[in-house]
Order: structure tokens, then sequence, then C-alpha cells
């Protein structure tokens, strides 16, 4: 028995009792035969095809072997002519090197290709040896996960914890922050993956893309990047409806649609997530768990169609804020009394459409078959570009805005007064002094630039609501009024 074709079956193991003769094997088709076969038990085989290119590890193949289209109705001869005839091809390249150097890499290169000619082959989305493939994207996949938990922790932990007023704008700053934890929730499990599999990925590479381990990472990277772009094209929509509005200030209807428009921003973005479990399981196509650019139409029509959306949101992003900027005069910016987080958003907006611009490049020039993009640099784009954002936006809170400075002191102030009451539990205080210490320490987060309280308010006191005027008691509304100068 020299041929065995048993391809598009439910095969889960291969048996090689009788079989050590063969020379041309198909396995195609049985998702099932996870197991590697290894070479020792088939010394004559010349022609393989296998389920997963994983597999073809154990016959020799790596990751930079040229690949052979479809060697399977090919006979013994014909495919060893091919093979030299492509060997000939380089010896006519390489006419400017020594002949007789030239002969012995040639040499030791029939020696290092095994004879094996098995597809489909390794590649740097289908390696034998590491998930990452260099320590460069290994350090700086490492290094994102560690800034993205820690930041994004600090930002949500000072938004939701501090006693100061929540804001709509603060509640999506918070929101993307949690959503930004999920991006480096699904680069951290990738990174463990790469770690726990490292110098044998091939191995495990059948059972960890075609597992429901890499499909949950795979929907939690789509749900994260997507929310977090829905997020913040709201957040700059309501920037730039928020300077317009008369009074400056938010209404209870308002916060109420933003709530609203909140829901609907992580419906559409976990709608967009599930799509592709719906549509034939793309995620795991590789073993990084993303819709890839290239390969299927249904993968690359999904991709096109993610980057057009997504490039609609950053449009209607710049298009708000520059009406925002050409509606207002000169130095008017910084009169508003909400300054800080105008020019935050704009940041953000500015930051994360410069880091999408990558990956929408590669998503068009896949299709439009532009071939002159390495596969090595679609992983590099795909495991640091994409969630590189993740990192950056809470970072650019913690450093640029004056809130969270302000967030955080209140936190310090509010934890130091409970280890204080938790302290002093068993002794009695004046109810009087508890309430006067409390109206203090609530007019010290609440500044003002001008006895006056001009912030685009009516200057007049009749004109001004009875929630917004000063008293002297505690019925000051708690909210860090920043200006910028």
């Amino acid at each position: 028995l020299l041929h065995r074709d048993v391809s598009s079956n439910l095969l889960s193991s291969f048996p090689v009792t009788g079989l050590h003769g063969l020379t041309h094997l198909k396995l195609t088709g049985n998702h099932a035969l996870q197991s590697l076969i290894t070479s020792e038990n088939f010394p004559e085989l010349k022609v393989m095809e296998m389920p997963y290119a994983y597999q073809c590890c154990a016959f020799g193949a790596c990751e930079n072997h040229y690949r052979i289209s479809s060697p399977w109705n090919k006979d013994d001869n014909s495919s060893i002519d091919d093979f030299h005839r492509k060997d000939a091809g380089l010896l006519q390249i390489q006419d400017e090197r020594d002949f007789e150097d030239f002969f012995l890499d040639f040499e030791e290169d029939l020696k290092s290709h095994h004879s094996v000619q098995c597809s489909p082959s390794p590649g740097p989305f289908k390696p034998c040896d590491h998930l990452f493939g260099s320590w460069l994207i290994r350090i700086g996949v490492w290094t994102i996960v560690g800034l993205t938990f820690i930041c994004n922790a600090l930002v949500s932990a000072t938004v939701f914890r501090s006693p100061l007023y929540m804001s709509s704008i603060k509640l999506l700053i918070g929101l993307i922050a949690i959503v930004n934890a999920l991006m480096g929730l699904a680069s951290g499990v990738l990174a463990s993956v790469d770690a726990s599999t490292f110098g044998s990925f091939a191995q495990y590479g059948a059972q960890w893309e075609s597992g429901i381990g890499c499909q949950m990472t795979g929907l939690l990277s789509i749900f994260a990047s997507e929310a977090s772009i829905f997020l913040l094209t709201l957040a700059a929509l309501e920037r730039a409806f928020s300077v317009k509005h008369v009074t400056k200030f938010e209404t209870k209807s308002s916060i109420a649609s933003i709530k609203i428009a909140i829901s609907f921003c992580f419906m559409l973005a976990l709608i967009i997530a599930v799509i592709p479990l719906l549509t034939g399981s793309e995620y795991g196509v590789s073993p990084l768990c993303l819709p890839l650019p290239f390969g299927e139409s249904t993968a690359m029509g999904y991709m096109v169609a993610l980057v057009l959306l997504n490039s609609l949101c950053f449009l209607v992003m710049t298009v708000a804020y520059t009406k925002l900027y050409c509606s207002l005069e000169k130095g008017e910016l910084d009169n508003i009394w909400d300054c800080s987080m105008v020019k935050h958003i704009a940041l953000l907006l500015f930051t994360n459409c410069i880091l999408y611009c990558p990956v929408a490049f590669l998503s068009f020039s896949s299709l439009l078959n532009l071939t002159f993009i390495s596969p090595e640099v679609i992983k590099s784009i795909l495991l640091v570009i994409v969630p590189l954002p993740a990192c950056l936006n809470p970072l650019l809170y913690i450093l640029f805005n004056p809130h969270f400075k302000e967030d955080l002191g209140s936190l310090r102030k509010q934890t130091l007064i409970w280890r204080r009451s938790k302290h002093a539990s068993l002794i009695s205080v004046n109810s009087d002094d508890i309430e006067k210490q409390s109206c203090d320490s609530t007019q010290a987060l609440v500044t003002f630039t001008s006895a006056s309280i001009s912030y685009d308010m009516p200057t007049s006191s009749s004109l001004m609501p009875p929630s917004y005027q000063m008293t002297e008691g505690c019925n000051l509304s708690s909210v860090a009024f920043v200006p910028c100068h």
C-alpha cells in the first residue's frame, strides 16, 4: 500500500501498523485529528496533506520553507524535478557569488530540507516553536499587558470610587478604562499561551486554535476594541454638545440619555464580536484568535466592514471636534468650565486615530492584493499595535488630565477618613463636629478661579438656579471645576 486517501472523515487518531511503506498520505478534513504524527512511523513518505499545519513540523517543515500548492496528484519524479527546477533558478540568481561556495550551500540546503512534501506548510501564523515568534513582540506584548492592567485599574478606581460628582464624561472615561482592561486581558491570555508552550507550540497549536479558549479570547478582543471606539465616539459627541449647551451643567434627562447611548454601544459591540462565531468560527483561523485580513473571503469581508465602521466613527469624531473648535472664538476654550475634558478627548481622538491607521491600511492592502507587506509585519501589527490604545488611553488620562490628580487626592482623603473612623469606632464624636468637618472637606474640593464664579453662567444671582447658588451650609455641589489657563 503506497497511496492512502482518508480525507474528510472523523478520525481522531491514525494507525501506523502495516502502513510503513506509504509514500502518499492525505488526511485533510479530519479536524478531530489534532495529535502529531511522528516521521519515524512513515520512513518512505514523500507527499502528505494534513489537517493542520502544525503536524508538518514533525516532518522537517519549518516556517521559512517554500510552499507547494497541490502535490497530491504528482508522482515522485515530477516532485523531484520541480524541486531541482526551483533550485536551478536560484543558481541563476546567485551568479554574483562564488560558484564553489554556493554549491556547498546548495548541498547543505538539500540535506537540511526534508524529503517529505507536507501541506499546509507552517508559517508566521502557524508557527512550530513559538507563538509570538520574536522576543521584540514578546517583550512588547508583556509590557502592554502590564501597563494596561495597572493604569486602567488606577483610572477606574479614581473615577468610580471618588466622592466627587460623577459627570457623564467621567462615566465614559471610567467605562473606556474597563473595556481597555478587557483588551489587556485578551493580550495577556495570548502571552500566557506563548509562555506555556514556549519552544513546542506545534504540540498544542491545533488544540488551542480550535478550542473554546481561543474563541473567547477573540470575542473578548473584538468586543473590547469596538466598545472602546464607540464609547470614545460618544464622549466626543457629548463634549461637542455640552460646550454648546446653555447652562454648561448636566440635567437628569441628559445623564439618562447618555446611559441609554452607552447601553447601545455595548450592545452593538457585542453583536459585532459574536458575528464571526455565527458565520463559521473565524476566530480559530489562526492561533492569534483574530479574524485575519487575508485568506477566506468571509474573513476578509468581515475585517473590511469592521475597518469601514471604525473609520466612520473616527470621521464623526473628527467632524464634531472640528466644528467645535471652529465655532469657538479665540481664547473662548479656556473659559469653558471643564475645558480639560474637551482637550483630553481631543488627545484621545488623535492618538487612537493615528494608531488605527496601520490596521486600516493592512486591511485595504489585503483587499487590493498588495503583497509587499510581510506576514511578520502583519503579525506584529495585530499583536502590538491593535492593543496599544488600551495602554496609552489611561496613561494620557493619568499624565495630562487634572481630574485624575483631584480624584486621586479625594480618594486618599476618603481612605484616610475611613481608616480613622474605623480606628475610632468606639469613641463617641460630636455629630456637629463631624458635619462641620465633612462640609469643610467638601468645600476644599471645589475650586473656583474668581469670586464671581463666572463659568459661562449668568452673572446675576437672580437668574441663577437655586441648586447652583452658594450657601454657607453643606448644600454645595461637589463638582470639581477645572478651568484652563
